[in-house]
């Protein structure tokens, strides 16, 4: 792995721009043919998204040293991808898209939180704490200011919900992880990815992939694979050269706010007041967020559990 670590603002950049892409991903969906599943519409752009990544870091998936000293994080993280695809769209499924993705987009930083304090013995701050859950606050009030429809709390898609936020915090840890043991960011998430790939593809037999035979269904899942994964990953494991997961995982909570103003620029669906409200104060939180004094450990700097 290069020496070379970027500035934290360009760190902050990167997940953020990430985060944006990620944010395209519903109306992606939604310009895309009706009635294709779910777990196919997943398992297709992580099988894409894969492969993007591989071509992204520029190397090929044989395992070098640094491969072999990270495989049980990476194994870890791969499960955790795995997670997070369908346990999302089931939260979403049954219990709303608003509270579904609260859920998921809520519990992830605090499973970070958890997991990074457990490994590395450093708990988060208290301005992480009170810019996280500003955000978390402003994105409830995104998702109930919509009049959305459907809402309900059904266990199963809370368990699901927070499989999902616990697969994102996992895979975002493993990866810090695999770069203090010399594994180019984007080369770790590519195996990682690849893993879930493999854990998924299994579940094609049983779903139908026929819409995505189509021209709108391939223009869907490469934009998926390619950008909402390959590109959007790239990005972000840039941001976890330098950032803690705990922080990378709270920033793409700004997600949602990106999600809204594309759907409202390119579906014409718009928020109600409130759900803007929700969504400045999103940015609130963003911002305290960013506003870190001093720079992040880098990776490798603290002690490692």
């Amino acid at each position: 792995m290069s020496s070379r670590t970027e500035p934290r603002p360009v760190a902050v950049l990167a997940v953020t721009a990430a985060a944006v892409l990620f944010a395209t991903t519903g109306t992606a969906r939604s310009l895309g043919p009706d009635g294709v599943d779910a777990w196919a519409v997943g398992t297709w752009r992580i099988l894409i998204g894969s492969v993007a990544l591989w071509v992204l870091s520029r190397t090929t998936p044989r395992p070098k040293a640094g491969d072999r000293l990270a495989a049980p994080g990476l194994l870890l993280g791969g499960l955790g991808v795995a997670a997070y695809q369908p346990g999302f769209f089931i939260a979403t499924d049954r219990c709303g898209v608003a509270l579904g993705t609260l859920i998921a987009l809520g519990s992830g930083p605090v499973f970070a939180a958890a997991i990074d304090a457990a490994v590395t013995r450093v708990p988060p701050t208290a301005r992480w704490w009170t810019a996280t859950t500003t955000m978390v606050i402003g994105v409830a009030l995104l998702g109930s200011g919509d009049g959305a429809t459907g809402v309900a709390l059904d266990g199963l898609g809370i368990a699901a919900g927070l499989a999902a936020g616990a697969g994102y915090a996992i895979y975002a840890v493993s990866t810090r992880r695999a770069i203090t043991h010399g594994v180019e960011s984007t080369r770790a998430l590519a195996w990682q990815f690849s893993i879930g790939a493999l854990v998924l593809a299994p579940g094609l037999a049983l779903v139908s992939s026929s819409g995505l035979a189509t021209g709108a269904g391939m223009a869907m899942v490469a934009h998926l694979g390619v950008l909402t994964v390959g590109v959007a990953y790239l990005l972000y494991g840039i941001g976890l050269r330098h950032l803690k997961p705990a922080t990378a995982v709270s920033l793409t909570v700004i997600e949602p706010v990106a999600a809204t103003t594309i759907a409202a620029v390119v579906l014409d669906e718009r928020p109600s007041t409130l759900g803007w409200v929700g969504a400045g104060i999103v940015i609130i939180g963003f911002a305290l967020l960013t506003r870190q004094r001093g720079e992040e450990p880098r990776a490798g700097s603290r002690p490692m559990g």
